[in-house]
């Protein structure tokens, strides 16, 4: 059973952090957003940090995340950007008090490590979502979908898909995140568990061959056949290459999970992308996909 932190409410302090790549620019506005949902905002000694590519070194980053875990006045941490280097620390963290006191974990990219960790070691919920270094770019629909998330407010999305859906209804809990990353975890303690949930993917600048060889990795691993759906977020900034793949990203996926009978559905808003809409991970969710339209609603 995955179990659900405690849903914040005004007042409520939460930590910003970079687990990964060093910030280039201000998140200022990020911040002023945040302590306007009436949150108070810690931030991290991360945040600010730089060693060549990384938000400070590796010791630092886990050491920023490490107190945060540990605090019970931090009711949420989010990461301020992905990019790579959650991988490098996520077995020096310590979860122990923060099974004992859980609190939200929000990020989406390269946090897919840490988001991934939480749920196979942890058994708890966590947020993939905009993080402050898009917030700027965000659309407001993504921002909202985030804030709701946090406080507990029930949501559900509709849209509509421009690659054909394999159409279905289906119930289960939801995983899922950066496909790359998913993949470079298969093996290790941050493993998900994939059979019988609700699956959902997403990725970016990975082009068409790299996209089918990781799905058929996962498919080969045994990872597709047992899913009770399967969505496709935004796969984009796919650079064209001198000799074309011959397949969209679209194409790659739908030929390799052809063969299954779960509902399948294509261009969910979720991803880097502007309107990457929030995606709790381990929460119940129905899914009804028709051919072009897709119902998602937390339930």
């Amino acid at each position: 059973m995955i179990k659900q932190p405690p849903y914040l409410k005004k007042g409520d302090k939460i930590a910003l952090v970079c687990p990964a790549k060093k910030l280039p620019k201000s998140i200022d506005k990020a911040i002023a957003l945040l302590t306007n949902w009436g949150l108070e905002v810690i931030i991290g000694k991360s945040v600010y940090a730089d060693y060549h590519q990384f938000a400070g070194t590796d010791e630092l980053r886990a050491s920023d995340i490490q107190q945060f875990l540990d605090d019970p006045a931090i009711k949420a941490i989010i990461a301020g950007r992905g990019g790579y280097g959650t991988l490098r620390i996520i077995d020096e963290l310590d979860f122990t008090q923060f099974n004992l006191q859980p609190k939200w974990v929000v990020g989406f990219s390269d946090i897919t490590v840490l988001l991934s960790h939480i749920i196979s070691q942890s058994g708890m919920q966590c947020l993939h979502g905009q993080m402050p270094y898009t917030f700027e770019e965000s659309t407001p629909e993504a921002l909202v979908s985030l804030q709701k998330a946090l406080f507990g407010e029930k949501q559900h999305y509709t849209y509509e898909s421009e690659f054909t859906n394999r159409s279905g209804e289906t119930e289960g809990i939801l995983i899922g995140g950066n496909l790359t990353l998913l993949t470079v975890l298969q093996g290790s303690a941050s493993e998900m568990d994939f059979d019988d949930k609700i699956l959902f993917l997403e990725d970016v600048g990975e082009h068409e061959y790299s996209i089918d060889r990781m799905l058929r990795m996962l498919k080969r691993a045994g990872k597709l056949a047992n899913l009770k759906g399967l969505i496709i977020g935004a796969f984009n900034e796919i650079e064209e290459e001198k000799i074309s793949f011959g397949q969209t990203a679209e194409e790659v996926i739908w030929d390799i999970v052809e063969e299954y009978d779960y509902p399948v559905c294509f261009n969910f808003p979720t991803g880097h992308i502007e309107n990457n809409l929030s995606m709790v991970l381990g929460a119940r969710v129905a899914l009804k996909i028709e051919t072009n339209n897709v119902h998602f609603k937390y339930l």
